[in-house]
């Protein structure tokens, strides 16, 4: 008999059926079959967001963005998977601007509120921040979703869980300068200069730090 049904067997003799469907379901979902290509999209993101020329940014996004979809939809309950399509549709969205950015900031949205139903800590607060961002720049009722005070309570809790991003700190510096909050801006600004930048995505956490230097020099 092969061994691996011979494990099943002994599997469903010690677990009981119950448990051993558990099992296996875990093992089909462990990192190991998922985080590679959630590394290869978080590589490919970042090369095209930091070192691609601006005019080709919309449509390697899109491509992206369809690879992600692909990938959702088989680990649908992974929330990283459901992170990083959310941050590439928010990435699309922001390239390709005005009313045809709409679609993909809506999917956005979704598919990141699904993973904080999954992950309340949003993926290190990454979730977090990627929606105030949605919230901020989203056109309001009844066109989108875009809401201030909405935005406010996700920059602050991306705070919460990650208090020294630089992403955290630009991007709410950001929303606090539209929102002619001067003093503020300033400060998050200056934080976000002082943060630290994540080990994973050391390139896109510098390009903001570097906005964030525009940013303060700026206000």
């Amino acid at each position: 008999m092969h061994r691996r049904s011979l494990s099943a067997i002994v599997l469903a003799a010690v677990l009981g059926p119950a448990l051993l469907a558990a099992s296996l379901a875990q093992a089909q979902t462990s990192p190991q079959t998922w985080d590679h290509e959630v590394s290869e999209l978080r590589h490919r993101w970042e090369q095209i967001t930091t070192e691609m020329p601006e005019d080709r940014r919309e449509s390697a996004l899109e491509s992206l963005a369809d690879e992600s979809s692909a990938l959702a939809e088989a680990y649908p309950r992974q929330s990283p998977v459901l992170v990083w399509r959310g941050i590439v549709l928010a990435s699309h969205a922001r390239a390709a601007g005005g009313l045809s950015a709409l679609g993909s900031a809506k999917q956005a949205r979704e598919v990141l509120e699904r993973a904080v139903e999954l992950d309340p800590e949003g993926h290190h607060g990454s979730t977090w921040v990627t929606l105030g961002a949605l919230y901020d720049r989203a056109p309001g009722w009844p066109v989108a979703f875009g809401d201030a005070e909405t935005a406010e309570r996700m920059f602050q809790r991306a705070l919460s869980i990650r208090p020294e991003g630089i992403d955290v700190h630009f991007y709410y510096a950001a929303f606090l300068e539209d929102e002619g909050r001067s003093d503020e801006a300033r400060e998050h600004a200056r934080r976000a200069i002082e943060g630290t930048a994540r080990a994973t995505r050391p390139l896109s956490d510098e390009a903001l730090r570097d906005d964030a230097r525009a940013l303060l020099a700026r206000l």
